[in-house]
């Protein structure tokens, strides 16, 4: 695996590109990244703050509701986590920190897509439930949390390793 140095040295030969000019080009590829994403998850969002006023929602056991209640709490948590470099770009406006803010976008974006698994998981199993029954939404919920662990995570993660 490449250290920063390898990364930086590469940057230089091959892109002909400075340490802040690396910062840069990596702060506008994670703010592309992020636009695509956000939307979808304040979407997801707001649609989820709005089952509980369903009068079917009231008919569902305490495990729908749990799974409602997990489901809405990691689309929120991905809303703040999608949204936190933007207040943290505010706030280090003019700051000179730089370094700091891809850093952490990097972590909130990872956090992000992490919990919006979650959060379409477990609407898959709410879904699946409502129509088909408690086991196809099992099974179901389990097939999407492995799509995403595997196209989002592991399939990527193989490529870090390639030299």
């Amino acid at each position: 695996m490449a250290s920063d140095l390898d990364n930086d040295e590469w940057d230089d030969k091959e892109r002909n590109e400075t340490p802040t000019e690396r910062l840069d080009r990596n702060w506008s590829s994670l703010l592309q990244e992020l636009r695509v994403v956000q939307t979808g998850i304040q979407v997801l969002t707001g649609f989820l703050f709005t089952i509980p006023f369903q009068s079917l929602f009231y008919d569902q056991d305490n495990f729908f509701r749990t799974v409602y209640l997990v489901t809405l709490s990691a689309s929120v948590g991905a809303t703040v986590l999608l949204l936190a470099p933007a207040s943290m770009h505010r706030i280090l406006f003019r700051r000179h920190r730089l370094a700091e803010l891809v850093q952490s976008a990097q972590r909130f974006a990872l956090g992000g897509l992490i919990l919006i698994g979650v959060a379409m998981t477990g609407v898959v199993m709410m879904v699946f439930e409502l129509v088909v029954g408690r086991i196809a939404g099992s099974v179901a919920g389990g097939v999407a949390a492995l799509s995403f662990v595997y196209f989002w995570f592991l399939f990527p993660w193989r490529y870090r390793h390639i030299d």
